[in-house]
């Protein structure tokens, strides 16, 4: 699976080399500048060539006498800001040696296409598609900033469909608390952004971590549906974190939540979502229904029948 450096955008592709403020103005400049004048960025070599280019020299001819044939990509970068050769400094061999160790084999071309998700066998259901992101996971802001980008894109090429009975995709994002971890402000807003809008797009979008409150509120407040697995408080944060996730469910007077989270068993579950007229519905204390698979009727009740949650 590869992305463009031009797809990423200068906002994710700052959150994944953690920039600071001066290196990412400089990054701004340098995708201005390529927007402006047509030129794809396919991998981190375009990026850094770019960055190369728009750093102002001495105005001297080449030795055999011609004229820099970068002149006008220098010229269009300092109409953007002061691009000096002290300010893109930081951007050394170091910095691109420790930054971008697992970046190389994710920038390229061919780039992902997201309407493959979205395809149907001939009966017209719908494929699980699942990412091995083991690799991804050693790089934490790759990881993080791959998938904030699928959700970018998504938003962005899907049309409006309104509110459909089902949506066309849902997107369950594992260790989602990598997406929030020291988030800048523009990149929070820019979460909150799609989280509430790209429903109207026909996609849904479930944030999987072991701990309520590794989601931010801003965001949490936008979930509709929620399940919860059991959570045992052993220490004031573990405390902090029951009390959390029974705050986020619509009450149920005949259910104790927080009472009910730190006794589920195996398979249980506290679930509420969306009624008809949008409302969240009241919490339940559940078992969870395991799949059982394709194959004939007979094969799947054979199936449930060896199911141990059937004792239940």
């Amino acid at each position: 699976m590869r992305a463009t450096v031009t797809e990423m955008g200068p906002l994710l592709l700052s959150r994944m080399l953690d920039l600071n403020d001066v290196q990412e103005g400089v990054l701004n400049v340098a995708f201005r500048v390529a927007d402006d004048n047509g030129l794809a960025l396919i991998d981190m070599k375009d990026l850094r060539a770019l960055l190369d280019a728009i750093v102002p020299d001495t105005g001297k001819k080449s030795a055999d006498g011609k004229e820099d044939p970068l002149a006008s990509i220098r010229k269009a970068a300092q109409s953007f800001g002061n691009v000096t050769r002290r300010r893109s400094a930081p951007f050394s061999a170091s910095f691109w040696c420790s930054r971008t160790r697992a970046a190389p084999s994710f920038f390229g071309e061919p780039a992902l296409l997201l309407k493959d998700f979205m395809r149907i066998d001939r009966d017209g259901r719908g494929m699980i598609n699942i990412l091995v992101a083991d690799q991804l996971l050693h790089s934490p802001r790759l990881y993080a900033t791959f998938l904030l980008w699928m959700l970018s894109e998504l938003f962005q090429e899907l049309p409006e469909v309104g509110d459909l009975p089902k949506p066309k995709l849902v997107f369950f994002f594992d260790e989602a608390h990598l997406l929030f971890n020291d988030a800048p402000k523009s990149l929070m807003d820019k979460i909150e952004q799609v989280v509430r809008l790209i429903r109207s797009k026909g996609v849904g979008v479930y944030f999987v971590t072991q701990n309520p409150i590794d989601v931010p509120d801003r965001v949490l407040g936008q979930l509709g549906n929620r399940v919860q697995h059991a959570l045992r408080a052993f220490t004031p944060r573990d405390q902090k974190a029951v009390a959390a996730a029974a705050e986020t469910f619509r009450p149920n007077p005949k259910l104790d939540t927080a009472k009910a989270i730190m006794e589920l068993g195996k398979g249980e579950a506290l679930v509420s979502f969306l009624e008809g007229n949008g409302v969240p519905a009241m919490v339940e204390r559940v078992v969870i229904r395991p799949p059982t698979g394709g194959g004939s009727g007979r094969s799947r009740r054979k199936s449930a029948r060896r199911s141990w949650m059937r004792a239940r």
